[in-house]
This record gives C-alpha cells, sequence and structure tokens, in this order.
C-alpha cells in the first residue's frame, strides 16, 4: 500500500489534489490522507508512516518548510514535497535547504509533472528501504544488531509508537 499526506489550509486545494491523484496516478492500492491543520498532521504522523507528504508553503499556523522540517524528525524517511504559488528563490532554497524537500511542486500545478514527481518520489522511498534492509542484514551479520532488534525495528517501522508503553500514575498501562 502507498500512503500519502497531503497538508494544506485550502481545503479546495487538497480535494482538487485528491482528485488528480486518483483520476491519474496508476495505483491499486492507494491511501491518500488530507489534513488543513500541519499539528494535526504532524500528530497522524507519529502514528502511521507514509511514503509521502505534500506541504503547502504558506499556511497560517506555520510554513510548509517548518512543518516538512517536523516531519523530518518525525519520520526521516517520508519523501517530502512543497506545493507553492510563491517562485521566490528564497523560498525555493530555504524549503530545499532546511527541510531536505524532494521535489518544488508550482500552484497551479500540470498533472504530468504532478504524476511524475510522485512516481519519483515513491522510487525515491523505494531505494530508501532497500539501503536500510541492506544496512540492517549487514549489522545482523556482523552482530552489532541481533535479529529481535531488526524484528522490532520492522514492526515499528510498519506501526509507529507501537512498541512504546505509556504508563499511568499507578503502573497502569494507558491506551
Amino acid at each position: 500500500m502507498r500512503r500519502i499526506l497531503l497538508v494544506d489550509d485550502e481545503i479546495n486545494v487538497l480535494n482538487a489534489l485528491v482528485r488528480a491523484m486518483r483520476q491519474h496516478l496508476d495505483i491499486e492500492d492507494l491511501h491518500i490522507e488530507t489534513f488543513t491543520d500541519p499539528f494535526d498532521a504532524l500528530t497522524r504522523c507519529a502514528e502511521c508512516t507514509f511514503d509521502l507528504v505534500i506541504s503547502d508553503f504558506r499556511m497560517p499556523q506555520m510554513t510548509g518548510v517548518e512543518f516538512l522540517h517536523a516531519i523530518k524528525e518525525v519520520a526521516p524517511d517520508t519523501v517530502r514535497m512543497i506545493l507553492s504559488a510563491s517562485t521566490e528563490f528564497e523560498t525555493v532554497t530555504s524549503a530545499i535547504n532546511d527541510a531536505q524537500v524532494f521535489r518544488f511542486i508550482p500552484k497551479p500545478w500540470q498533472v504530468g509533472d504532478l504524476r511524475e514527481n510522485i512516481r519519483l518520489a515513491f522510487d525515491y522511498r523505494d531505494s530508501l528501504r532497500k539501503e536500510h534492509q541492506l544496512a540492517d542484514r549487514q549489522r545482523v551479520q556482523e552482530g552489532t544488531l541481533s535479529k529481535e532488534e531488526l524484528a522490532l525495528r520492522k514492526m515499528e517501522e510498519e506501526e509507529p509508537g507501537l512498541l512504546k508503553v505509556k504508563w499511568g500514575p499507578n503502573g497502569e498501562i494507558i491506551m
């Protein structure tokens, strides 16, 4: 399954993006979540893994660069893209340098460009996963990572927070 998170303070933009993706992406098992509040989106990223996050640049609560920088901290392997009507050089460079944005998509977007950038983002995400798997296998062979630790990493990657237990003041587990 491919998971995409879209963040924009304008619901009409989110609806148009979702519509464009559903109509023009040839991905059978595609899950798209949308948020108008970047803080809610960050909370969601801590709960599950996304392959790709696309954020608007100008939002009232925080800029897209600030949001994607936070995503980088929460989910470093999630590919980050920014969507903006601004073509100012400073905007683009800050997005690339501060949040390590994979692509900058101008508004209004062209469907063909959007489709190609998403395809490239998924390819990049797949290559990151393969690199991590190879590195983990090497660590298991070297003995610096046990098979159990590897299994726990995979579980945590699939369901972030799954292995974190919240304890109450009396020693009870909080769900």
